[in-house]
């Protein structure tokens, strides 16, 4: 009752000037029974929306919108703050959700634990199980004390299996901290297989965990312990997994794995490895943890002084914050953090904002755009994939979007996401989607001058810096780097990848790159001009720069520079693509090829041809059911494609099976080998090459030993390649704006 009267003071004062700009105010030191006036404001989010509801339900929205100053201390939310149809704005009248000028708020999913709780290790029996070092220096909290019951539990996720939020994670002075593991740099190699196990690729479904080798006598150690976990790739370096672990026997060195991992485990190569984690006994280093689950004790090395540190553990499962059928708000300013699953979920709404936000410390994605899927198929599968669209989780997403490549993920339109840092994430940075694949309508949403790191703690492969899907979308002025995988994941037509600087990435994985697309030539129209690749790949693992995986079509590739890059599989890679026009481009110092197009339909690939272009292929179904190539739009937007099917031997050959239209021109090559184009395979592997130009030397940059990649007005590449076109090294990567103020280099350029 006290509140409808709150309200109703308000709304009658607001009823007096509504022709203004209106502020809310919210403090935590705040009443939810006040009016939300900057001296009497209220204490949660969720009390500033729903007087802004209550206003809107017998106001227009003033002119200039409303505005709720949020300030400074942590929001904790122990569930989303959804924002709605109910609560949006208009085109001149936005609703801004924004911190207070110069102050710090953080919305949080998770849990503040004062030091002063952290007391030294007692239990005997507990500190039998620590080393020497550990007892010294581990502390423990009594979580239940704290009202945390709810520690949630690690299940299996990896490629092909649905992305599930994180059980309860740790975080000091805003560092994501590391479950107790072994080893604690580094990896353990898979010995000898005794038996891969089932194997769910091939219609395996026995769910037969397989049986290996231990190469590390330290397993020993673990014998009878329960809830061990292995994280790594079991079979190929693409395919990660997070596998429990049933058994140890000591006695043969073995381990026995719970379940299958979806390509089986093998042994032998360099990328077939992993680390054990959740252990007590290997919380023996400065920034490991562990949580007894039984006592709801936290074990916690601190990896520095802990008196005043800033000590939180993760709680909500749901997105921290959740805006759904929402439009014309903007959320800027904000620190969004510690939750274990998504950060920021937005679904159906149109020009909305997310601008100078910080969203770190999740447990699966940053900011996610669109609907995620429940796998409802009973088993670790690929092909046999069946679900329904769900909202709030990202589930198996992946899985979803393989079968139904034309899937409109509900993401809205005309949304930004402008100017914000995305880091220690879970399952990828930011999810961007929007557009209808199959109609070729644009959703024009983007992401913009952001910054993106550390996004693969949990999920690996098919997790990027920034994944993209729909049609008509736009990824602009990014900096993303400091991954094992990759930077961009590409689903979709029409999108442009422009002014980007993409570093540091595809460190230790195999059959990666920074930017992949591939298995449908549907998805054509993608555009990738004026980025910047650099200090990326490995020389010992099959990574590539641009990766137009199988049956690619249509992408161009125009003014980026590559430099030190360590790809075995040149700047540009492709199975039998179609329409790639690598032109204009500066590619220094490469340790292969420029391009490399591979018959890989002639090859090694060879057998699987009538299964992908035959009748009930998945080719021929992504050209002809999920869209239509032969009908309106897609006949009108490329008409290329029209012939992609066409027999050239009734039941083995089909005109997309053979490389088509490839043309590498125009490109400034400075060093590596001698031969700038490798085609492998036979007659089929074909691109045309025209009018390059490869030098040993200095063409003319303005600062070559200090990574300035402008080139000099005098340099010779103008005469060596006659309509050359400058490329705009300068504009490349972060700029600063009035939610940046700063760019901190954080790689060479």
């Amino acid at each position: 009752m006290k509140l409808n009267v709150i309200l109703t003071i308000f709304c009658t004062f607001c009823l007096s000037v509504s022709s203004y700009t209106q502020d809310i105010y919210v403090s935590i030191d705040g009443n939810n029974s006040n009016p939300g006036t900057k001296e009497k404001p209220v204490a949660t989010l969720e009390a500033a929306r729903d007087l802004i509801r209550h206003f809107k339900s017998i106001n227009d929205v003033p002119k200039g919108g409303i505005t709720v100053w949020i300030g400074k201390g942590q929001y904790e939310q122990t569930k989303p703050f959804i924002l709605n149809e109910n609560d949006s704005g208009k085109p001149d009248a936005p609703i801004v959700w924004r911190t207070l000028p110069n102050e710090n708020a953080s919305v949080t999913g998770g849990k503040s634990i004062p030091s002063e709780k952290f007391i030294k290790v007692t239990n005997k029996a507990i500190l039998k199980r620590l080393s020497e070092n550990a007892v010294k220096n581990v502390l423990q909290v009594n979580l239940n004390e704290l009202g945390i019951y709810d520690f949630g539990e690690i299940k299996q996720y990896g490629h092909a299996l649905s992305v599930t939020p994180a059980p309860i994670e740790v975080f000091f002075n805003n560092d994501a901290m590391n479950l107790a593991r072994y080893p604690n740099e580094g990896d353990i190699k898979i010995g000898k297989v005794i038996d891969p196990g089932s194997v769910p690729r091939n219609q395996d479904y026995t769910n037969r965990g397989a049986v290996f080798e231990y190469t590390d006598l330290r397993h020993d150690n673990w014998v009878g312990l329960e809830d061990i976990w292995f994280q790594g790739s079991f079979m190929w370096g693409f395919a990660d997994d997070n596998i429990l672990v049933e058994s140890i026997n000591s006695k043969k060195k073995q381990i026995k794995l719970a379940n299958p991992s979806l390509y089986g485990v093998g042994g032998g190569r360099n990328y077939q490895h992993y680390v054990a984690y959740n252990i007590l006994e290997e919380l023996d280093s400065p920034g490991e943890w562990y949580v007894d689950k039984r006592t709801g004790i936290l074990y916690f090395w601190p990896p520095s002084s802990i008196s005043n540190a800033s000590i939180m553990v993760s709680c909500l499962e749901d997105p921290i914050i959740s805006l759904e059928g929402a439009s014309y708000v903007t959320i800027r300013d904000l620190t969004i953090e510690v939750g274990r699953g998504i950060g920021v979920y937005m679904e159906r709404g149109f020009n909305n904002l997310i601008a100078g936000c910080t969203v770190r410390n999740v447990g699966t994605s940053g900011i996610f755009m669109g609907q995620g899927a429940k796998q409802t198929f009973p088993f670790i599968t690929h092909d046999d994939y069946e679900g329904v669209p769900v909202s709030r989780r990202i589930g198996n997403l992946q899985g979803h979007i393989y079968k139904y490549t034309h899937w409109d993920r509900n993401a809205g339109s005309n949304n930004g996401i402008l100017s914000c840092d995305v880091y220690n994430t879970g399952s990828g940075g930011i999810y961007l989607s929007g557009g209808s694949k199959r109609k070729l309508i644009p959703g024009n949403n983007y992401v913009e001058n952001c910054k993106v790191n550390n996004y693969n703690r949990r999920n690996k492969f098919l997790w990027s810096g920034i994944n993209i899907d729909g049609c008509g979308n736009r990824i602009s002025h990014c900096e993303i780097f400091d991954s094992e995988w990759q930077a961009i994941y590409v689903h979709g037509n029409d999108h442009l990848f422009e002014y980007n600087n993409i570093h540091h990435v595809t460190l230790n994985s195999d059959d990666t790159s920074p930017w992949y697309i591939g298995r449908d030539p549907s998805d054509r129209g993608n555009v990738i001009r004026y980025n910047y690749f650099h200090h990326s790949g490995n020389p010992n693992r099959m990574n590539m720069g641009i990766y137009c995986d199988d049956s690619t079509t249509g992408v161009e590739i125009f003014g980026n520079v590559f430099y030190k890059m360590d790809t075995k599989h040149g700047m540009l890679f492709s199975n039998s693509g179609w329409d790639l026009k690598m032109k204009n481009n500066i590619v220094i110092e490469p340790i292969s090829s420029t391009a490399e197009f591979s018959a890989h339909n002639y090859t090694w690939s060879k057998a699987q041809a009538p299964k992908t272009f035959g009748e009930n292929g998945l080719i021929r179904k992504r050209l002809t059911e999920n869209v239509n190539i032969y009908e309106s739009p897609y006949s009108q937007r490329y008409p290329e494609l029209t012939s992609y099917l066409n027999p050239i031997v009734d039941g083995k050959e089909w005109e997309g099976m053979r490389a088509k239209g490839n043309v590498l021109s125009n490109n400034l090559i400075i060093g590596g080998p001698d031969n700038p184009l490798l085609l492998r395979g036979g007659e089929h592997a074909k691109c045309e090459y025209i009018n390059n130009y490869k030098t040993d030397h200095d063409p003319g940059f303005v600062d070559y030993k200090n990574e300035n990649f402008n080139l000099r007005p005098d340099s010779e590449v103008f005469t060596k390649i006659p309509g050359f076109e400058q490329v705009p090294f300068d504009k490349m990567g972060l700029y600063i704006d009035q939610y940046r103020k700063s760019i901190n280099p954080s790689g060479s350029k």
